[in-house]
């Protein structure tokens, strides 16, 4: 991923509904949901959850697809995982991480040697 896109996804997702809308789209799965259902979850008005779709969707977090008269969004979680993996791409040194607690810059939870296979 390069910079100007993760700059761009991450832009998208600075801010409070845009991120509140990307959140239930997660939650809700490859189904995705109903512009509607989306408005009625985040508490955000129709007119104002069109002009936030239309950011995510431009920072290709979110796809939309016809499903007879509703529009249906949905994450895109290729893009998601990318963008995961751009941010921690350099994470613990290069090393393997064994825990979450290996990325907080406790040190004592390295591993001493790389390795592919924790335990």
């Amino acid at each position: 991923m390069e910079n100007k896109t993760a700059v761009t996804a991450l832009a998208a997702l600075a801010q409070e509904s845009r991120l509140a809308i990307y959140r239930a789209l997660v939650q809700a799965g490859p189904e995705g949901l109903a512009a509607g259902k989306i408005s009625e979850t985040t508490s955000i008005a129709p007119s104002s959850l069109s002009f936030h779709l239309k950011e995510l969707a431009y920072a290709n977090l979110v796809s939309s697809r016809n499903e007879s008269r509703f529009v249906i969004y949905t994450a895109n979680f290729s893009a998601m995982n990318d963008l995961l993996a751009f941010l921690t791409e350099n994470c613990c040194n290069g090393n393997a991480c064994l825990s979450l607690a290996a990325c907080s810059g406790n040190n004592d939870s390295l591993p001493s040697t790389p390795t592919d296979n924790p335990s």
